[in-house]
């Protein structure tokens, strides 16, 4: 290759990396007692998204705090609402044709009762289960720092008793 070709390749490579889209979003960890809420994403054309699984949550809109856009996201998907404690975890993941970065809140509901209108299926699971799940990839890091976790009473969250 001429070294045309490769300051040509470099340009284009750089190129398309500052027009890569970033998409910033807001995801719930979302306990009930000592479970978890793990929500499975449906088929779709991008094979690393299909079917995995994620936390709940979405784009946050124009104006909106990250606390409102997960509040309304939760409402939208799941016809849930939540009590927001904490941040916990911020995730930046660059995927093949977009960069996420990704806010996830720590929340507690009340029931485990919601109704599933964007995801194909829905799982509660204690915090040492949760590896054994297909998960998106921008969401194992939240996974990995939760599973290390050694006290729920850390993140706010009170251990039935």
């Amino acid at each position: 290759m001429t070294p045309i070709g490769i300051l040509g390749a470099s340009f284009l490579g750089d190129f398309k990396n500052e027009l890569m889209k970033n998409i910033e979003v807001v995801a719930g960890i979302i306990f009930h007692e000592e479970l978890i809420l793990c929500v499975q994403k449906p088929k779709s054309i991008h094979q690393y998204i299909s079917e995995k699984f994620e936390f709940p949550g979405g784009k946050i809109e124009a104006g909106e705090t990250k606390e409102e856009a997960l509040h309304r996201e939760l409402q939208e998907e799941l016809s849930l609402s939540a009590s927001i404690k904490s941040l916990f975890l911020t995730v930046t993941y660059r995927y093949p044709d977009f960069e996420l970065t990704m806010h996830g809140f720590i929340c507690e509901v009340d029931t485990k009762a919601l109704t599933l209108h964007e995801h194909i299926h829905h799982e509660w699971l204690p915090l040492q289960t949760l590896h054994k799940l297909d998960w998106a990839a921008a969401d194992i890091p939240i996974v990995e720092k939760l599973m290390a976790i050694k006290s729920l009473d850390s993140i706010g969250i009170k251990a039935k008793k």
